[in-house]
């Protein structure tokens, strides 16, 4: 059973390996993302984790 799982993977990967064409692929223009700026913002998330975890053992 063990042989027979092993070579369907073989198969598989075979068979995805061997897919496509011979033609030139299609390069499409690519995307530029703008990223925001600020300092404050990556330091807030872990901050109101902490005060839901401080607030969450001080009730317990």
């Amino acid at each position: 059973m063990k042989k027979l799982v092993i070579a369907a993977a073989f198969a598989a990967a075979a068979t995805t390996a061997s897919a496509g064409s011979l033609e030139e692929p299609i390069v499409e223009a690519p995307v530029i993302v703008e990223e925001t700026t600020g300092s404050s913002a990556g330091i807030l998330l872990p901050l109101l984790l902490l005060v839901v975890v401080a607030a969450a053992v001080a009730a317990s």
